[in-house]
């Protein structure tokens, strides 16, 4: 049983992810701990300057939203929102926070996976912790 389990969601919310909580939950020990956490890329600046004002901080409050929705009533859980390259914050975040055991679903390979690595497959690679990958 693990201490503190983090689940990566991904921004669409797929449909693995409550497949995902009800893993994390079966691998938690007495006392533990479920982080979530979704990662948005940043918006680049040539892009940023065509945003409406305020509307990235709206979308950014909604995904919150639906991550702790997500959560449902999952009991020592928190829902996190990072900006960065999914395959790089997930393995750092879970470094730098003391996880354990990461829950990560994942889709079939494609092609361009082969060549350039998933980003369930690049947590594999790279955390220093247990990897639970979902299909």
């Amino acid at each position: 049983m693990y201490k503190h389990i983090l689940v990566p969601i991904a921004p669409d919310h797929n449909p693995q992810t409550g497949e995902a909580m009800e893993i994390a939950q079966s691998l938690l020990a007495d006392g533990g701990k479920i982080t979530a956490i979704t990662v948005i890329e940043p918006i680049p600046g040539y892009v940023a300057t065509y945003i409406p004002e305020g509307m990235a901080e709206q979308q950014r409050e909604d995904m919150v939203a639906q991550l702790k929705a997500d959560l449902g009533g999952v009991k020592n859980a928190d829902a996190h929102l990072v900006t960065g390259h999914p395959g790089t914050v997930i393995v750092d975040y879970s470094n730098e926070h003391g996880i354990d055991c990461i829950v990560i679903a994942s889709h079939k390979p494609e092609l361009q996976d082969f060549f350039l690595g998933s980003t369930a497959a690049r947590v594999v690679r790279h955390a220093r912790c247990a990897v639970h990958v979902i299909r």
